[in-house]
């Protein structure tokens, strides 16, 4: 089992043989250890599995170290190189996660190896976490947030990429002035692409990239990094939700080294 405890959302994913068995994802709260114990349960709900089965747990994320469950904490950014070569396959070279708190943009080879990385790790603004306090501010619902961002007749220019305040306040402004809550969204989505991409150019970005974390599933940004980079990431590879989708990229990670620690005795 993998546990992965990001500063916004726990996930976690059981393999048998090699292949997802179950997973779940819930709400981080203030107690990390909580968090985890707390994902275990429900990934493991109505599949007839205790903890007494599991061979080998790994934890990984923001909370990683207060996993108490965990054999071996290993980095969220080794876990989704890992991650994402199982879920995209041997020929991803680039990885973009973008977690609560942080965005990394990641190189790794054909076994998914880090081979290098950067990350933005001073501010919220360009995060999972910013894209929280945008919707909270607009009343807009999160998942919705990406789609509405797109709907508008013409893209904006960028708001504060660099500080998630600054950006709230220069927003604010926006809807005195009048602007419609989409093109504020808009302009907020493309900071978060424009940031992004920074981090990509400077790691080298390669036409088989992908984009991990929970702002995969957000269009609006997707879309706007595809624009920049100048090709299109591939496409999350769980159309017939057969497999994880790339939200558990890092946990999926976590599992497989699980796996190769118990098959080496846990050294």
């Amino acid at each position: 089992m993998g546990i992965d405890v990001g500063s916004v959302g726990s996930k976690a994913v059981i393999m048998v043989d090699g292949e997802p068995y179950a997973w779940a994802v819930r709400r981080t709260g203030s107690n990390s250890p909580d968090s985890a114990r707390r994902v275990l349960d429900w990934a493991m709900e109505g599949t007839g599995l205790d903890e007494g089965h599991i061979h080998f747990i790994v934890g990984t994320g923001y909370g990683r170290v207060n996993v108490p469950m965990a054999g071996k904490t290993i980095t969220e950014i080794a876990c989704h190189g890992r991650g994402a070569n199982f879920l995209w396959g041997p020929s991803v070279r680039t990885v973009l996660d973008v977690g609560g708190q942080d965005v990394k943009a990641i190189r790794i080879d054909e076994k998914g190896k880090v081979v290098q990385f950067l990350m933005n790790d001073k501010c919220a603004a360009g995060t999972g976490r910013g894209m929280e306090v945008f919707a909270d501010l607009l009343s807009v619902p999160i998942e919705q947030c990406g789609e509405l961002s797109l709907s508008v007749p013409e893209e904006p220019p960028p708001v504060s990429c660099t500080c998630v305040v600054f950006a709230k306040s220069e927003a604010v402004a926006l809807l005195r002035k009048g602007w419609p809550r989409e093109k504020v969204l808009a302009a907020y989505c493309s900071a978060m692409a424009h940031r992004m991409v920074e981090l990509l150019n400077k790691v080298g970005v390669e036409r088989e990239f992908v984009i991990t974390g929970g702002q995969s599933k957000n269009v609006g940004v997707v879309r706007r990094v595809e624009r920049l980079v100048g090709f299109a990431s591939l496409p999350a590879p769980n159309a017939d939700e057969s497999k994880p989708d790339p939200v558990f990229a890092g946990a999926i990670g976590a599992a497989l080294f699980a796996k190769a620690l118990y098959e080496r005795g846990g050294k």
